[in-house]
């Protein structure tokens, strides 16, 4: 079985919701494929392929583009991108999109960097540079948006440059770029790394400017920080106006800033409560969990547990994977659990993309509780689903799943074959973030050489981490190794301590790559555990 975690695709995230998404990306689906601002020979072609009508807009778009036509190239680059009326084809895509980025097509442009900066040869990646440098005299703001991305994700250079993500997405903030102004307030924050970097009063002059352009979303941002934010920043009086123009633009998630502050800063529950009241009152599903929240633990109010179901269930019907998650919990952990009705939820809040609920469900089906059984009354678990479900849940960065998925592979269970290479790649990415559980898997690992080339200071020092972390076993564990040690691994094992505490890279290296049938993970640094980003609201 084929596992790769290398960084995450460059073409991964939407910009959807520019609050919420990460950096500048490709939008998906027909909205790539607008006919709005398209008047010519290839309108028809455009609006026949958002339509779904495949074959009948290529068959219109084919001629057009051997005559040149920019918008046409454009259709045919994308259907073959995407596998739309065509078998997918990544040089086909390519080579459509360079003619039409050559005769001037900014999206074709777009389409055409987004392609090779994903790719692993260099010169690729430095083609869609000098076609995005080109490009940015003539549109500096998307252009700027995506060379900032690049340079941040190191795609143009060995290792993320913070100094030319801050050049390109200033160029494309001066240009009137609001995504460009929200992603420098989040790099201010360090929500994309560069903890020396952090400066939270720069951040809130980003937000404050993308809040000044009119932007709802921003106003709840800024009011947001001004008021539950860190001490030297919060201004009560500028933060509840900012709140009050958010929610005048219908930018309801303001109720829920507001909320919050009388929760976390004022300690006034009941106070939280009415706010989240009114947020629920106008849809806002945040604000539905926190009232149901309320009525459950019973704060500013009196208990009312079964209240707090029934919000719940309006928000899991509003589409709230969350809701989902909590429900599916409830249902699952009663004394009389109700398996049927507790999956459904569970599988909603997976589908919804929540990672703690794709690996919740991928234990589920390991665990064969709504499966068949055997001759002898015995589960049958569901092994394929339950790894794949793991699996999507470790490629979206979730440590618990990376270690519960590096179990299967050094033990060989759940359908996957042993892989001793993947589970150590696997634990190293969950203890990259911080887990007790598989920085002291990590360490057996380093101990009994399996997978990884042996290393007993190594070993020791993700021991005494693992300890360090909570591990309960870790610390006899790492005490019967010291003794074990001579004085110059102890020092060695001192080194390595300190080396992975500061965040120098300590990849696992496999014993014998040749023997291994499959590709394993790329390989991640162990380093300190990182603090979770405060996401706009």
């Amino acid at each position: 079985m084929l596992m790769k975690f290398s960084m995450l695709s460059f073409c991964s995230i939407l910009l959807a919701a520019h609050l919420q998404a990460a950096v500048s990306l490709p939008m998906g689906g027909s909205e790539a494929l607008s006919a709005a601002n398209v008047e010519g020979p290839a309108k028809e072609a455009l609006t026949l392929f958002r339509e779904g009508r495949h074959a009948k807009a290529l068959e219109l778009a084919k001629p057009l583009a051997l005559k040149g036509n920019a918008d046409a190239l454009y259709l045919m680059g994308y259907a073959y991108e995407t596998g739309q009326g065509v078998e997918v084809s990544r040089e086909t895509a390519l080579e459509y999109y360079r003619k039409a980025a050559a005769v001037g097509h900014k999206d074709s442009t777009y389409r055409l960097s987004f392609i090779l900066l994903a790719s692993e040869d260099e010169t690729e990646r430095s083609q869609a540079r000098e076609a995005l440098e080109k490009t940015s005299k003539d549109d500096p703001a998307v252009t700027g948006r995506i060379l900032g991305e690049a340079y941040l994700r190191g795609r143009l250079t060995k290792e993320a440059d913070y100094e030319k993500t801050v050049f390109w997405w200033t160029q494309a903030a001066n240009a009137g770029d609001l995504p460009s102004l929200l992603l420098l307030a989040r790099l201010n924050e360090g929500q994309f790394g560069f903890a020396d970097k952090k400066d939270a009063k720069a951040a809130l002059g980003f937000y404050a400017k993308a809040a000044g352009l009119g932007d709802a979303p921003s106003m709840v941002a800024l009011g947001s920080r001004l008021l539950n934010g860190d001490k030297d920043i919060r201004n009560e009086k500028d933060g509840r106006e900012w709140l009050k123009k958010a929610i005048d633009a219908k930018e309801y998630s303001a109720y829920l800033a507001l909320g919050d502050f009388e929760e976390n800063v004022k300690k006034d529950p009941k106070a939280a409560l009415v706010l989240y009241e009114r947020g629920k009152d106008a849809g806002q599903v945040d604000c539905i969990l926190r009232a149901a929240d309320a009525y459950t633990e019973g704060k500013g109010t009196e208990k009312d547990p079964d209240r707090g179901v029934n919000l719940l269930e309006g928000a899991a019907k509003a589409g709230s994977p969350l809701a989902h998650y909590r429900l599916a919990v409830k249902r699952l952990s009663a004394d009389k659990p109700d398996l049927l009705l507790g999956y459904g939820h569970l599988l909603s809040a997976a589908s919804g993309g929540l990672l703690e609920a794709q690996n919740e469900l991928g234990l589920f089906y390991l665990s064969g509780k709504l499966a068949p059984v055997d001759p002898a009354g015995k589960p049958i678990p569901d092994g394929p689903a339950g790894v794949a479900w793991l699996t999507r849940a470790a490629q979206g960065g979730l440590a618990q799943a990376q270690n519960n998925l590096g179990t299967l592979f050094e033990q060989g269970a759940g359908s996957v074959p042993q892989n001793l290479s993947n589970a150590g790649q696997l634990y190293a990415l969950a203890a990259n973030q911080g887990h007790p559980g598989a920085t002291l898997a990590l360490a057996r690992l380093y101990s009994k050489g399996t997978g990884i080339a042996i290393d007993l200071p190594k070993s020791w020092a993700l021991a005494t981490l693992a300890a360090e972390r909570g591990e309960d076993t870790a610390k006899k564990f790492a005490s019967d190794l010291h003794e074990k040690l001579d004085e110059t691994q102890r020092a060695k094992g001192l080194k390595d301590l300190e080396a992975i505490k500061t965040g120098k890279p300590t990849d696992p290296k496999p014993e014998d790559a040749k023997a291994e049938k499959t590709t394993p993970p790329k390989p991640a640094d162990v380093k300190p555990a990182p603090k979770s980003p405060k996401n706009p609201k």
